[in-house]
This record gives structure tokens, C-alpha cells and sequence, in this order.
């Protein structure tokens, strides 16, 4: 329901068109990267510490019209990113487990990565052609699973268990069972526009996973695992086609 919502109002604002506004007709593409904080929510709970991982790709921009005082548009990407989860493995009395075989603080991380496939509604507050603009985009985001890597300094053979807060394991060893992705994404941003340079955009986003990695049956181990990702993600665009407008400031 949450996601035919989003859908809902991606479409209304590709339909700008139809309702009373200033027109537009604008397309603008580029490229953006950054950073990515992420952890899968487990049922049962694994704890965890931020994954550090990365996002880069292709920018697609249509806005279709100013609204009162808001640009509409909408926001399509094709990203290739490094996600996973990172384990946070302590003792009763919130210390490190140090494996008995290595004498190391033990450590364990899974890095996924991703195609991922956002597709926003995008309304905007400010100048369009010189100056600067805050905006809000939202919708839905698809993904693909590609293949994974992990790192870890133990084994399960030698792994010391007995001191563990939690005993919850199954996920070391378990390869993603799905796929596909699919969620949430909302961010917040901040955009300069210049008419010979282009438009520079710095992004805040959150995603949360509707779906899971795992089977999440009754007879399956983890009743959830989805994905909770913020990204940082700075991003170029420039146009290709523009609104003849003497008025689009």
C-alpha cells in the first residue's frame, strides 16, 4: 500500500501538464556518486554498525511545470552500489569478543552490491536557472542483486560464541536467496544552477527495504531482512533541452 502510494504521487506529477501552472518541458542528464551507510533489519535482531559502502550512476531529470511556487519534476537513476551489513560483536559488558584462536577482536562484514533503480517525484523552491533551489524527491526504488564478497578475521568452527551478547550466526554463511529489491526513497537536497555550467546538486536520502534477501516464512530462520541504506550523494546535471521562457529565472 505504502509503495502504490508513492507511485500515486510520482504520476501526479508527471501530469503536471494538465493542471493550471507555468508550463515546462525540460530534460536534463548527468552522473553523481557517494557514500552509503547501511544495515539489514533482522528478525531475529543481529547487532550491527553502519556499513560503509558507496553509489555512483546515470541522472535523468523531466520537469514538466512550476506550480505556485513549486518546481515539479520528475528524477529517474541507474546506480551501481556497495551495501551489506557490518556486525557489532560484543561481550555481556559492551567489549569486543576476542576470538580465542587469533586473539583478535572479532569482526564480520558483507559486502552486496547492487543495481539499484530509483524513480522520484520531485518538487523544488527557488531559482531554476541561476541561483539556488531546495528540494524534496520521493518514490519508489527497484534493485537487483549482483554478486557479494565478505570479510571476516573467524570461522564458525572457531568463533567464540560463548561470549557473544547474541548467538544469532545463520547469516554468516546464507547467500541472498532474492534478488530483487524493492522499497521506500525520500531525500532532501540543496541545487546551484548555472546557465552556462550546469546544475550541481547535493542530496541527503534515506531507503528502507520493503523486501527481504532471505525467505521469510514460517519455516525460514529470519522473519525479516530488509535493507535500511542513508546516502550522501553528490550529482552534475546538464540540460538538454529547455523551456523558452523569458520568465524561468
Amino acid at each position: 500500500m505504502r509503495l502504490k502510494l508513492l507511485v500515486v504521487f510520482l504520476l501526479s506529477c508527471g501530469m503536471a501538464n494538465a493542471q493550471i501552472g507555468d508550463y515546462r518541458s525540460e530534460f536534463a542528464i548527468g552522473f553523481g556518486g557517494g557514500y552509503v551507510m547501511s544495515s539489514l533489519d533482522f528478525v531475529p535482531e543481529v547487532p550491527q554498525l553502519q556499513h560503509p559502502g558507496y553509489i555512483g550512476g546515470l541522472t535523468m531529470r523531466y520537469t514538466s511545470e512550476r506550480y505556485f511556487n513549486s518546481v515539479c519534476a520528475i528524477v529517474g537513476e541507474v546506480n551501481y552500489a556497495k551495501v551489506g551489513w557490518k556486525e557489532d560483536i560484543l561481550d555481556p559488558d559492551d567489549q569486543p569478543v576476542i576470538n580465542s584462536v587469533t586473539g583478535e577482536a572479532e569482526a564480520y562484514q558483507r559486502d552486496q552490491f547492487y543495481l539499484q533503480v530509483p524513480l522520484m517525484a520531485r518538487l523544488g523552491w527557488g531559482r531554476e536557472r541561476k541561483g539556488f533551489q531546495v528540494f524534496f524527491q520521493a518514490g519508489p526504488q527497484f534493485g537487483y542483486f549482483l554478486n557479494e564478497s565478505t570479510k571476516s578475521n573467524f570461522t564458525l568452527n572457531n568463533a567464540n560464541l560463548a561470549n557473544r551478547t547474541s548467538y544469532i550466526v545463520a547469516q554468516d554463511t546464507m547467500a541472498v536467496e532474492h534478488r530483487v529489491d524493492y522499497g521506500i526513497t525520500a531525500g532532501l537536497g540543496l541545487e546551484f544552477s548555472h546557465p552556462r555550467l550546469g546544475h550541481f546538486l547535493l542530496e541527503g536520502r534515506y531507503y528502507y527495504g520493503l523486501g527481504n534477501i532471505y525467505g521469510a516464512t514460517k519455516r525460514d530462520y529470519f522473519a525479516r531482512s530488509n535493507f535500511a541504506q542513508i546516502v550522501i550523494k553528490f550529482s552534475y546535471l546538464f540540460d538538454l533541452s529547455k523551456t523558452n521562457n523569458p520568465k524561468i529565472k
